[in-house]
């Protein structure tokens, strides 16, 4: 077959195949002219990395994500055991004792797995302060979980107290976070993320205020019956918070991702 022949069929071949296939037809068009069979000369393939330098370069950005995903995964179960709640709760006494525990459950859980992210990557060279930071807030995050399940702190009369136990377990992330930034004061990405966090603390902080105050619903009852009641707000500032804090993982992520291997 002759390279006009050769040439003619190949373009068929990559008016059929689409316009992705024309750069590979070009080059072996160009090859064949000069002679050549193959599809890459000599010359291009001694260019080619190495795989040993590929998976070496691979290696130095490598970062385990499953801190990541654990947030991600405590962030949602919260969400979802609140809808549930929200919408199942008021069929009758038990259903209301049950999913309001599932969602007092979902909310320790989502505090407890907040922490694992940042500290994990942010106590990457200090292993034993990981470990100990870790297994604190989730022995915490237990035992406000047995507590609550108490039908009794489900009603309306406990809820300054579940306010505040949640907030005191969110809050106890100052501890880990002031010694973060002692360990890495020289690194402004440590700062960056300090940011967001504290930007996420007064969000909570604020939306508990809502949730305990009740505030405006109180001040005009029947009003905000639909639209606008604390409720409501208190969950769009949570999830506001939340995003902060996805925030700060991000920049911490990406602070240690670029640390030398």
């Amino acid at each position: 077959m002759s390279l006009t022949e050769k040439m003619t069929l190949e373009n068929v071949m990559a008016s059929f195949l689409g316009e992705g296939s024309n750069a590979w037809l070009n080059v072996k068009i160009i090859n064949q002219s000069n002679g050549s069979d193959s599809l890459f000369s000599k010359s291009d393939l001694g260019n080619i990395p190495k795989a040993s330098s590929l998976h070496a370069n691979a290696d130095s950005y490598s970062l385990p994500t499953w801190p990541w995903f654990v947030f991600l995964g405590g962030a949602m179960s919260c969400l979802i055991f609140s809808s549930i709640s929200h919408l199942f709760a008021c069929h009758s006494r038990s259903f209301y004792l049950f999913f309001w525990r599932l969602d007092y459950t979902g909310i320790s859980l989502m505090i407890v797995c907040s922490f694992f992210t940042p500290i994990y990557y942010a106590f990457s060279d200090r292993p034993h302060w990981r470990l100990v930071y870790l297994t604190s807030i989730t022995l915490v995050g237990i035992l406000a979980v047995i507590t609550l399940l108490a039908p009794a702190l489900s009603s309306g009369r406990f809820r300054g107290f579940r306010a505040a136990l949640f907030l005191s377990m969110g809050f106890s992330g100052v501890i880990p976070a002031a010694h973060s930034v002692i360990l890495h004061w020289d690194h402004p990405q440590i700062l960056v993320a300090l940011g967001y966090e504290i930007a996420m603390g007064l969000l909570y902080a604020v939306g508990a205020v809502f949730y305990v105050t009740r505030i405006p619903e109180r001040w005009k009852p029947g009003t905000f019956d639909i639209l606008g009641h604390s409720h409501q707000i208190f969950h769009v500032l949570v999830v506001a918070a939340a995003l902060a804090h996805c925030a700060a993982t991000i920049v911490i992520m990406e602070w240690r991702r670029n640390l030398p291997a």
